[in-house]
């Protein structure tokens, strides 16, 4: 897969692009795939249930609406991820458990960590259109990330080949 300059000159306007401020916390610096939205806020319900689920390479986004106050994410979670076959997690939030996080075979950004864990209180939705900051995400879209940004291919637009 190009890297996400390469892309966004490729395709330009057609892409949406995650405004800068994320992070990379996992062991992957590089990750791609279709995507599967939640949107919550200081509660991870949603997220930990998605983490028990076959990835399939998919890339989890997070509208956890900029919230850093708590961490929507920790190794555990992250780790069942991992484990599960998804590619990546970007959270427009905060996660935890940083020095585990970069030891997963997984792609983790963030807009920061915080040692307070979200609560879980069976908040939260899938499978709805979302934003991290400006850019607009649905699910089916495509998201590539790496050291550079994230760019997402809206569906209807396709990816060039892996």
């Amino acid at each position: 897969m190009k890297n996400t300059c390469d892309l966004h000159d490729d395709f330009g306007p057609k892409l949406e692009i995650v405004p800068f401020g994320l992070r990379m916390y996992g062991g992957r610096d590089r990750f791609f795939g279709p995507v599967e939205t939640v949107k919550c806020l200081e509660d991870n319900s949603r997220i930990k249930e998605l983490s028990q689920t076959a990835g399939e390479g998919r890339v989890l986004a997070v509208d956890a609406g900029g919230s850093v106050r708590t961490a929507v994410m920790g190794d555990m979670i992250a780790g069942a991820f991992a484990d599960n076959g998804w590619a990546g997690v970007v959270i427009w939030g905060a996660v935890r458990d940083v020095g585990q996080l970069a030891a997963l075979d997984l792609g983790v950004m963030a807009l920061g960590h915080m040692p307070r864990p979200s609560t879980r209180r069976g908040d939260g939705q899938v499978g709805i259109d979302i934003r991290l900051g400006e850019a607009r995400i649905s699910p089916g879209a495509f998201l590539v990330a790496d050291e550079d940004g994230v760019v997402i291919f809206p569906p209807g637009v396709t990816p060039p080949a892996a």
